[in-house]
């Protein structure tokens, strides 16, 4: 077990300022995937030993993909799933509540019909999202030139007040969203980090209602599937 973590906290390092993606996430081991915990929270990663520790910074963008079940069809329009409740349950119950708890952004794909493929319409190109993207960086290294950091992830509690103000109707948004899913104080901190992102993408200077919105909506696939 000793010789697993150690593997597990080098990945972690080595992802320093860069993407760690966990493909099928479920089949990992609980035990490994609560490893991740402490240093999505602190950026840093701390090997003990017994004669010394050892902290690494691992300040990494985690990405991670499951199936909704085993057989991962559970609640397909397109195909029956197979799986009993109880291994939906056993294999879900492998991501923690306070792991799903620090990843910001929860999205469904859907499976796509071949007529949808066919009648798909012609969205943005990689270069033009690329461009956007590049700018909502240069938007973010500008803002927080003189504190240190170079984007809205890194933001702490208190510059989270700072540069992530949101108004009235915001914040009742914000409030029922809470009152609704149940949301935790991280999640807070994360919502308006996420909504302050998107309105950098659309190079708004404030935060808007409907960046709350859409943020908020990234939070709410737990619910779906681990809120039973």
């Amino acid at each position: 077990m000793e010789e697993v973590k150690s593997q597990n906290h080098g990945e972690i390092s080595l992802a320093h300022c860069g993407v760690l993606f966990l493909d099928e996430l479920p089949e990992f081991k609980k035990s490994v995937l609560e490893v991740l915990r402490g240093p999505l929270e602190d950026r840093i990663i701390t090997i003990s030993r017994i004669q010394a520790s050892f902290s690494y910074p691992c300040n990494f963008m985690l990405i991670a993909s499951m199936n909704p079940c085993p057989c991962g069809y559970y609640g397909s329009k397109e195909k029956e799933c197979n799986c009993t409740q109880e291994q939906i349950k056993k294999y879900i119950g492998k991501i923690s509540g306070p792991l799903l708890d620090r990843i910001d952004l929860h999205i469904e794909v859907s499976g796509v019909r071949y007529e949808k493929l066919r009648n798909q319409k012609k969205g943005e190109t990689s270069e033009q999202i690329r461009e956007r993207v590049d700018m909502a960086r240069k938007i973010q290294q500008c803002r927080y030139k003189d504190n240190g950091i170079f984007s809205n992830a890194e933001l702490t509690p208190k510059l989270i007040q700072e540069h992530c103000r949101i108004d009235d109707k915001s914040d009742k948004i914000l409030e029922k969203a809470f009152e609704k899913l149940g949301l935790t104080a991280r999640a807070f901190g994360r919502i308006l980090k996420v909504a302050r992102t998107i309105a950098d993408l659309e190079q708004s200077e404030k935060i808007e209602s409907m960046h709350v919105i859409e943020a908020i909506q990234y939070r709410s696939l737990d619910k779906k599937y681990w809120g039973n």
